[in-house]
């Protein structure tokens, strides 16, 4: 049997219910939502089940969307089923004032460095990590570098010489 999204979509809603929502697919991949404090829970079950074997962490980043209330940080987590070829996208939301979510490097030992990452640039408290601190950033820096929290440069400046950077 062909592991499908809509498959893995029903497995996921008969396990978890209204606890999993937002389904979409976009460019072939299933992507999908889940409350910040089940999101162990739900790639527990992802690694475990015997059908759905996603076992292998592609990838785990971060996004902020500073205009969504309460929903300002976004995890986003990319797990892979290497038998079957299949690849789903996973986000947990958390509001900027509680960064807090569960840690994955439990589960996949590709989380630890990742994490880290999430929360040298955007601040994500990752609960449970064995040693989260910045590792790319100097350790004096009081804010999380790729927040949108400052405004972009002004194009209007004339102190600017764009023939130093070769636009002139």
């Amino acid at each position: 049997m062909a592991l499908t999204n809509s498959y893995i979509q029903e497995k996921l809603k008969e396990k978890f219910g209204d606890q999993v929502y937002n389904f979409e697919e976009t460019y072939g991949m299933l992507s999908f939502e889940a409350p910040k404090d089940q999101n162990l829970k739900v790639m527990q079950f992802l690694y475990d089940d015997e059908t759905l074997q996603f076992r292998f962490l592609t990838d785990l980043c971060a996004v902020n969307y500073p205009d969504d209330a309460g929903r300002e940080l976004a995890v986003v987590y990319h797990l892979h089923n290497l038998v079957e070829n299949v690849r789903i996208r996973f986000k947990v939301f958390t509001a900027v004032e509680t960064p807090d979510v569960f840690t994955a490097s439990q589960l996949f030992s590709s989380a630890n460095w990742m994490e880290r990452e999430t929360y040298d640039f955007y601040g994500v408290n990752f609960v449970g990590h064995p040693n989260l601190k910045r590792i790319l950033n100097v350790d004096e820096m009081d804010y999380f570098p790729l927040r949108k929290e400052y405004p972009l440069e002004d194009q209007t400046r004339i102190d600017k010489d764009d023939e130093m950077f070769g636009r002139g």
